[in-house]
């Protein structure tokens, strides 16, 4: 998401007039109506489309055709969902470095624009807040290898991680939203969650937010627009309680008229579905002072394409998941679904897999796993993958586990407050890596290697590999480990606490005396 310092400057694509004539036409007809009461007084609903009435109410509907260019960001597959070199695409005013002397603010092409990295559902991470914040500084650095060398040098403290579902950070952002003011504009690829999260970060009642700060102040700004105060609220008693103002027409762009300005909108459509949002939708706030424009998601790939359409709204990952512990043996593989394939190459090593995904998973040997995955021959075990798809199965990489989380994993051995060993007298290190799969979540790998193989197998050598197959062999990357399984694992409930039992020592020694002494 990135924020304008006008909203009148907010278009950045020359416009279609005939686009722009009609659609301003139907909004002020609209707006020179009665506004949305019968003549009984009564609020009477906006109508809505076929396509937004089957979404809501029948949870289907066919996605709209995205644009083929390629922020909002979804923690679930976070950093797959990046759309990269937006700044240089948008030709915006770079990241501030971590140079104390750079400027906090500056203009490219008479305007300033800023970006902020928004990354929501928060709460697939972890399941409560501070552990979430505890999370950023890892997200900062997920945030810097995702955007190479550009990123290097940058501060990133305009990173948001929040939760329309939990509200965590959203009062932060509508904060900010507010204070800004301009054109904000949520760009991000499909199904990340904008729409949901532009009903939660929108500044609603933006009358009562204007009339609140210049209370706050001793001087109100002589510059004041109508219905900045409270005597102008007075002096135009005609005025609607719930238009604020009139529908504005925008020359050179191709966005639509902005709507009529109203203390509480209607927000946009909010559905399962990819493809949502068919156009760009801007809602005016704070009377006059800005606007936020949710624009469709951006084209991303296609995995839900390969699976059953009863199947689809699984592929998408909504709630937390409390995954199960996997250990993969050599000669064994990981199946998602049948949908993905997980398989270590290197030999006698066992990896320890959790997979953080709302689809089913279980250990089959490998050449079992090959079988259903390829559909050769059709196999009796469910899948929820489509019967063409096994012949396009294909190899997305080879990847390395090759970050050392050997002080995370040894627990005790390695704590302060217990054994507080160093991982350097240790005989083993644990490697980890976690797999993602776009728009679904990620996989743990976790294996542990012992330091005399890695003498043994020389340099470059020591990590353990594995072979990701998945349809077309696309949607899947790698990241460094979060270790979301020490987050959220099961603890371990001790049994009930009973009277401890007898101690048997010396009974049978005294049974026997005294049975010997009761004898004649």
């Amino acid at each position: 998401m990135f924020e304008g310092d006008a909203p009148e400057k907010s278009g950045m694509i020359p416009s279609a007039p005939l686009l722009a004539e009609v659609l301003d036409a139907s909004i002020t007809a609209k707006s020179s109506s009665q506004g949305n009461e019968d003549s009984t007084g009564r609020d009477v609903p906006i109508p809505i489309c076929n396509r937004c009435h089957h979404l809501l109410h029948h949870n289907g509907g066919q996605p709209i055709l995205h644009p083929s260019l390629q922020s909002i960001q979804n923690a679930a597959d976070f950093p797959l969902s990046l759309i990269p070199q937006l700044q240089r695409r948008l030709d915006l005013m770079p990241q501030r470095p971590q140079n104390r002397r750079a400027k906090t603010r500056e203009y490219s092409q008479s305007r300033r624009a800023e970006i902020s990295f928004v990354i929501t559902r928060s709460d697939l991470l972890a399941p409560q807040k501070g552990q979430v914040d505890a999370l950023m500084p890892y997200l900062q650095q997920l945030l810097r290898d995702a955007l190479g060398s550009s990123g290097r040098d940058v501060r990133l403290g305009n990173i948001r991680c929040v939760s329309a579902k939990r509200g965590w950070w959203t009062k932060h952002v509508k904060n900010e939203i507010w204070q800004r003011g301009g054109g904000g504009w949520m760009v991000g690829k499909t199904n990340v969650g904008k729409s949901n999260l532009f009903e939660c970060i929108f500044p609603k009642g933006g009358q009562d937010r204007v009339i609140a700060e210049i209370d706050s102040t001793s001087n109100p700004p002589a510059h004041a627009t109508l219905g900045t105060s409270r005597t102008q609220k007075v002096a135009n008693p005609s005025e609607s309680p719930t238009s604020l103002r009139p529908a504005a027409t925008i020359d050179g762009s191709l966005l639509p008229p902005a709507q009529p300005e109203m203390r509480f909108p209607v927000m946009p459509t909010v559905s399962q579905l990819p493809g949502t949002t068919a156009s760009p939708i801007r809602i005016p706030f704070g009377n006059g002072k800005g606007e936020l424009i949710d624009l469709p998601g951006l084209a991303r790939g296609s995995l839900e394409d390969h699976v059953l359409e009863n199947f689809r709204a699984n592929t998408v990952m909504r709630r937390r998941v409390r995954p199960e512990q996997f250990v993969i043996k050599p000669s064994q593989s990981l199946l998602i679904s049948g949908l993905i394939r997980i398989t270590p190459t290197t030999p006698e090593i066992t990896v320890l897999a959790y997979p953080f995904v709302p689809l089913s998973a279980h250990v089959t040997s490998t050449d079992k796993a090959i079988a259903i995955h390829t559909q050769k021959p059709p196999s009796r075990v469910p899948t929820i993958v489509r019967p063409e798809v096994g012949p396009k199965v294909g190899l997305a990489g080879s990847y390395k586990l090759q970050w050392d989380v050997t002080k995370q994993r040894t627990g005790p051995l390695t704590s302060s407050s217990a054994a507080a060993l160093s991982t350097q007298i240790l005989p083993f290190v644990v490697f980890s890596t976690d797999i993602l799969i776009e728009g679904c979540g990620w996989i743990e790998l976790v294996a542990q290697v012992r330091k005399k193989d890695i003498q043994s197998t020389g340099a470059g050598k020591e990590h353990p590999v594995v072979e990701v197959w998945s349809p077309n062999g696309d949607y899947i990357a790698a990241r460094r480990p979060m270790n979301a399984w020490l987050l959220c694992k099961r603890k371990a409930v001790g049994g009930r606490r009973s009277r401890p039992r007898r101690s048997m020592k010396g009974v049978k020694k005294s049974w026997k005396i005294a049975m010997r002494n009761q004898s004649p």
